[in-house]
Formats: structure tokens, sequence, C-alpha cells
């Protein structure tokens, strides 16, 4: 028997939530999970549900207790539904592999593992396209840079301009945050902001360096996305990334443009612990098409034939590019190396080798935001 009246007193979700950032807090869900379960569920670091799962705050009962409609358990949060939208960090076809992807996600807190294969470092000099303005598979980049069958990628299927991961390089733990040109040409929208700034914080609460893989042209720009709150969203980068306490490693892999580049370094080429660059690297205040756009805008209008003007913008926008090509921004120590792809592998490790240990005493935040 329950004695009390609303059991408004409960002090089950009160407890559970202080555990937010002292521990890591796994979440499963393998079939219906309403109202106060998935409470708790939604206060977890990660969230894993197997296929067929629905989650909600409220289920059928409440729902049409409330006058809303009478719904089938099965029309409530779907995971369908709520794998896109991000309450759901990860997708397990049944129980026991559910049980298993939560085993690997905890290895990651346990330190190094003495056991480690590493794949053909040679083909990531083929990963990044000749054609700067062409699409490619980052996922391919990140699976033949880390230790082989160590990625573990998280919410994938929500904020789909940004990759963020779980993986280890020589054994050890370290989160991957990176951008996918194959998604708005790399630009940081708002749920990409929101998924890149939450995963940073899950980082620095459990104490994992973190690895960023950049190619951006910026953020993403307009009245559509600004409808979003872009402004809010992707300022979380800054903030969270400036006052990140573990190791930080940028590595350029195409375009670090503006605003974009910046966040994804925490806000500057100096934040990081080191900023390295591919050869493939180009840097710039702002995309090199809309910089010759807004720069030239005069002289170019100023010529008649459409051809003549397009070679001549074509000229410019190469004029720009060479200046700002990784090599020479590392002239001017706006980075620190331009590396062989091949060796990232090696700067990496060496990095976090000899990066100071974090000390932690209790909590390294007060909370992890559960978004």
């Amino acid at each position: 028997d329950v004695h009390g009246v609303t059991l408004l007193d409960c002090l089950a979700f009160n407890w559970f939530a202080k555990l937010s950032a002292l521990v890591p807090l796994v979440g499963i869900t393998t079939g219906y999970c309403f109202a106060g379960n998935a409470a708790i569920l939604g206060c977890c670091d990660v969230v894993i549900a197997t296929e067929g799962s629905n989650i909600g705050m409220g289920g059928p009962a409440m729902i049409e207790g409330g006058g809303l409609g009478v719904y089938e358990p099965t029309a409530v949060g779907p995971v369908e539904v709520q794998r896109a939208n991000g309450v759901v960090d990860i997708v397990a076809a049944d129980d026991e592999a559910a049980a298993a992807v939560a085993k690997q996600y905890l290895g990651y807190f346990q330190g190094i593992t003495t056991s480690w294969e590493v794949h053909d470092q040679t083909a990531l000099r083929t990963v990044v396209p000749e054609n700067r303005l062409k699409a490619y598979r980052i996922r391919d980049a990140i699976e033949g840079l880390f230790d082989v069958g160590s990625v573990l990628e998280l919410r994938r299927d929500f904020g789909v301009g940004m990759i963020t991961a779980l993986a280890r390089i020589e054994g050890r733990p370290v989160g991957v945050l990176a951008n996918n040109p194959s998604h708005l040409a790399g630009a940081i929208d708002a749920d990409g902001s929101d998924k890149a700034a939450r995963f940073l914080q899950l980082c620095d609460t459990h104490g994992l360096p973190v690895i960023t893989l950049c190619d951006t042209p910026g953020m993403m720009v307009g009245p559509e996305v600004e409808a979003t709150a872009l402004v809010r969203h992707c300022c979380r980068l800054f903030v969270v990334g400036a006052n990140m306490t573990v190791p930080t490693i940028a590595v350029v892999l195409r375009k670090a443009y503006g605003l974009g580049a910046q966040a994804m370094m925490g806000g500057s080429t100096k934040a990081p612990l080191a900023c390295l660059a591919w050869p493939t690297g180009e840097f710039g205040p702002m995309g090199l098409e809309g910089a010759v756009r807004l720069g030239f805008r005069r002289e170019l209008d100023a010529i008649d034939d459409h051809d003549e003007r397009e070679r001549e913008f074509r000229r410019l926008v190469d004029q720009l590019y060479e200046g700002g090509k990784a090599i020479n921004v590392a002239s001017y120590l706006e980075i620190d190396d331009v590396i062989d792809p091949v060796d990232t592998r090696h700067w990496l490790s060496t990095l976090l080798e000899s990066a100071p240990p974090v000390a932690r005493d209790g909590k390294r935040r007060p909370h992890l935001d559960t978004w």
C-alpha cells in the first residue's frame, strides 16, 4: 500500500538527477516507456532503445484522461520518431544487442585498453576529394583513423550535419566531433549545434579528450534558419567549448571558415591543445565564393560578358584559395602544423600522451544537460 495523497514528495527523481555528471548514466528501454519511467530515462547520459520501443512523457491513459484523444501505445513516441528528434542515442535490434552496446559504451570510461588494431593509414590520403567542392563520407575518415572496431556513434539520425562518436586511439578512449560535408556542405545548424555542445559536455564530464575533425563552410545562414533560434543554439558551442577541462585537438580536413570553424575549436585555432591541418585544409574569415561576391561585387558587375565575368570570378576565388591554404596559414602561426594524413594517429596519440592529467574531485560540472 502507498501512504500519501499525491506522491509529489517522492525523492526518486531528485536522487537520480543528482547522479548526473557524477557517474555515467545509461538508460535502456525495450518496449513501452511512459511517464515516470520516461523521466528517469531522459535524465540519462545516453538512451538506448530497441526496435519497436515507444517513449513518451505521457502514455495513452494520461493522454485520454487529459481529453487529448484516444491512442494506441504504439502511436506515442515510436522509436522512429525519437531517434530522429535526438531523444534516442542508439537503436539496438533487440535486448541482447542493447545490453552489448551498453557494455561497450561504459567501456570507454574504464581507461586504456592494451590490445588494439589499426587500419591502413595510407587510405586517409584519398578520403578528401581533389575537387574541393565535392562531398565525401566523413565516416570513412573516422573509421579509418581510429582503432579498428572502436567507433560508437551517438545520435546518428539527429543533427545529421554533425557526427558525434566515442572511439579509441592506441587503446585510449576519446570523443570524436566532426562536420558532415554530405549535409549542407558541413554548415552548422541549430540541431547540429545542440548535438555537438551536449556531446562536448558528455566528454568533459567523464574525462574523455576530444578530437575535432573540421570541414565546415561556417554557420548556416538565412531567414529560415534564423527562425530556429540559431543565434542561441550555435553559441552553445562557444560557451561549452571554451570551458572544456579535458584536452581537445582540432584537425582541419578541408574547410575551416568563419564562426563555424571557430565554434568547432572552442572559439579559436589557439584554444585546442593543438590545431593541425591536412594539406587539403583551407581557411578564411568566410567562404571564398561569398567573400568574392561581397568584396568584388562592383568589379564583377562592371563586366558585361557573362563568360568573362565567370572567369574573373573563378580567378579571384582561386587567388583567395591560394592565400588561405593550410601551408600558408601555418606560416603565419595561426595553426600549429600541416601534416600528412598518414601521420595523424601519431600526432594525436603523442599529444594526448603529453597532456597533463585532469584532476577530478567530485563532479567536473554541476550536471550534464539532458539536451
